[in-house]
């Protein structure tokens, strides 16, 4: 029986919430499947057939450790998407590459050196500013801000950072998660925020639910990941497009998940069988 393992941290050691349907839907397709902390020095690697990574959701805190991680443990074993890609698209820069070739949310970068006259610039063009972590996660270290004298700039994380406009078609349509596995859209999450919160992440508050694909989304999504296979160049497994409405009427990504993204298991566990039938069918002798 072909061994997948299922790379997660270790806060969280049964995976991904909902992460038991991807044991189930492995174990349905005769492949051994388990979830192990990416970090823990007993794992054996080199024993399986390939490693998928899924909810390493600390590694935005130890990126060289978990880049050098990745590069190692390919080097025994397949690893899904890939180092050098997530190395890539570990920094949210990757949206300038993208801009190339599809609608992205504007994206301003953003250091310490010329902090204020950059900040400043972008406030003038866009309005109030969301200013992101250019490694970051789930929301994390997100400040809004519509003033260099703004307070809330007083709890910036650590630089380099991105500024984004507040896209406000978040408050009433949401973001859209496209999930694309093995080249092809299978499904599609749609997240609204709480209250006045502009971050669509359940632990801000924010509701997720599944609905049919959108061919509008979908056509986004798959060109999204188009791009990126050609910057890359290679193939890529899987991948999550989130996506919001600009107000000019456009649909645009907010973010291409290349990483570690979560497939909603809990509230869509339809996507465990859609993600195991991909893996498997990359399995050796299949």
């Amino acid at each position: 029986m072909p061994t997948v393992l299922l790379a997660t941290m270790s806060l969280l050691p049964e995976g991904e919430y909902g992460g038991e349907h991807l044991l189930s839907a492995f174990a349905e397709r005769d492949v051994a499947a388990r979830w192990v902390a990416w970090d823990d020095p007993a794992v054996d690697w080199s024993g399986a057939d390939l490693v998928a990574v899924r909810s390493t959701w600390d590694y935005h805190r130890r990126l060289p450790e978990f880049l050098a991680w990745a590069r190692a443990t390919e080097e025994v074993v397949p690893v899904l998407n890939g180092a050098d890609v997530f190395a890539w698209n570990a920094d949210k820069s990757y949206l300038l590459d993208l801009a190339a070739d599809v609608p992205v949310v504007p994206t301003r970068l953003l250091e310490d050196r010329g902090l204020v006259a950059t900040l400043q610039a972008a406030i003038d063009e866009l309005g109030t500013v969301l200013v992101k972590p250019r490694t970051g996660a789930g929301g994390l270290g997100v400040v809004l801000a519509d003033s260099v004298r703004d307070p809330r700039l007083e709890g910036l994380t650590a630089g380099p950072w991105v500024i984004q406009p507040v896209v406000e078609s978040v408050r009433t349509e949401g973001e859209r998660s496209v999930f694309v596995l093995g080249g092809e859209v299978v499904s599609q999450v749609d997240k609204q925020p709480a209250g006045d919160e502009v971050r669509v992440h359940e632990h801000f508050g924010g509701v997720s639910r599944p609905v049919p694909v959108e061919p509008e989304c979908a056509g986004l999504a798959t060109a999204a990941v188009a791009a990126a296979v050609r910057l890359r160049g290679r193939e890529l497994p899987y991948a999550r497009v989130d996506m919001m409405r600009l107000a000019d009427g456009r649909l645009a990504v907010s973010e291409l998940e290349l990483i570690e993204p979560g497939l909603y298991l809990d509230v869509h566990p339809a996507n465990a069988g859609l993600f195991a039938d991909v893996v498997t069918g990359l399995l050796p002798g299949t």
